[in-house]
């Protein structure tokens, strides 16, 4: 087949290959998050843990695909971050950085992975202690597991993407919490990280998106985000930001040297997804990403915080909207909860949490799997809170 015959026919998941190149992407991505949530303990370096998720996956998809006549691309699809306490998201510091982890800090961890463009993204949350996690913490991670629960279960073809919407602001107000603004849940495609179609987090006047109808056979990346705060988040210092995407329709004559040095690199080598600031020649980079940035041609994404004291959670994963239901591929499970509010008195909340998340009319023999590779980790014991213990 052509390229431009490829161009033509887009691959989805009506095609098996596409399928297990999604679910190979997964089964890396859960096994990278797995590895670095084992290494968050007290006095870890936030850096060493980034680059630990990123050399995994790295090393993994390298081993994939090595005899294939034409170059299949993988590797890393969105670069391993570790955002901390009331910082919301995109924290993924430099080499020379030396913050480390503290006993109690409640760490989100956020990766992609991809095998030629099908990608697997999946961010949790993980709270530095032995025991179960309790109070506000325990409040903000159960808020966005259950609200995590119930998009799985809304993101499904005939719903609409404002149903997702008004659904996890009701979850988290359950919690005292709230969703925090500005998060967008995306369709993905082959190599396209954040398609057109989105679910927002939370629906204002500033913020407005197309009306969508989720439909089979496509793939989304459904991303939750709780805080205390007020859900809000501010960038507070741009020098932060070390992620940025290629911006593949912009042009424009780079006038520094240092920039069109950076710009020719990133090129070669990011293309398409997500990079970090360290994978570049770094003495240069800082200097040559700016202009980059002013003019567009790179997108940035900002590190974020709430105010000092929220404590913000983080559950992101990847759906498959398969013909026998939504088949969350990307996930980890979750330490013990007793959080201090609960959904008894929620009935909206219990109702969608009922609702299966695979249709009984296809192979119905096989539903009871769940738990294999890549499964919803909380898929089967869902007639009440998820995977969250009972105050």
């Amino acid at each position: 087949m052509s390229d431009d015959e490829r161009e033509e026919k887009e691959l989805d998941l009506t095609s098996p290959e596409v399928v297990t190149k999604y679910k190979g992407a997964a089964e890396i991505v859960n096994k990278a998050l797995q590895l670095v949530v084992s290494e968050c303990k007290a006095k870890a370096k936030i850096v060493d843990l980034c680059e630990k998720g990123d050399a995994f996956i790295k090393e993994q998809t390298g081993n994939m695909y090595k005899n294939v006549k034409k170059k299949i691309e993988r590797g890393v699809a969105f670069p391993t971050c570790i955002s901390v306490n009331n910082t919301v998201c995109h924290f993924s510091p430099l080499s020379s950085d030396e913050t480390v982890l503290e006993e109690g800090d409640i760490v989100k961890i956020d990766m992609g992975c991809h095998i030629d463009g099908f990608i697997a993204v999946v961010a949790h949350t993980h709270v530095v202690q032995g025991g179960p996690v309790t109070g506000r913490a325990a409040d903000v991670l159960a808020a966005a597991n259950t609200a995590a629960e119930v998009a799985l279960r809304l993101v499904r073809p005939g719903r609409k993407n404002s149903d997702v919407t008004e659904a996890i602001q009701k979850v988290a107000a359950a919690y005292d919490c709230k969703i925090v603004e500005g998060v967008l849940s995306h369709q993905m495609k082959q190599f396209v990280i954040d398609g057109n179609k989105v679910v927002l987090s939370v629906s204002n006047p500033d913020t407005r998106v197309d009306d969508a109808e989720f439909e089979e056979n496509e793939v989304y990346s459904v991303d939750i985000v709780t805080s205390t705060g007020e859900g809000k988040p501010k960038l507070l210092d741009e020098k932060q930001t070390t992620i940025y995407k290629r911006a593949v329709d912009k042009s424009y004559n780079l006038k520094m040297k240092a920039s069109r040095f950076i710009f020719s690199e990133i090129s070669q080598k990011f293309p398409i997804m997500p990079f970090t600031a360290r994978d570049l020649e770094e003495k240069r980079a800082r200097l040559g990403l700016v202009e980059c940035v002013n003019h567009d041609l790179l997108q940035p994404y900002p590190v974020l915080h709430e105010k000092p004291g929220d404590l913000v959670a983080h559950i992101k994963f990847t759906a498959l909207l398969m013909p026998n239901g939504s088949d969350r591929i990307t996930s980890h499970a979750l330490q013990e909860l007793s959080p201090a509010k609960t959904i008894d008195d929620e009935p909206e909340i219990k109702t969608w949490l009922a609702l299966p998340v695979k249709t009984k009319k296809k192979g119905g023999g096989k539903k009871k799997k769940a738990g294999k590779k890549g499964e919803s980790c909380q898929a089967e014991p869902m007639e009440g809170e998820p995977n969250v213990a009972e105050s």
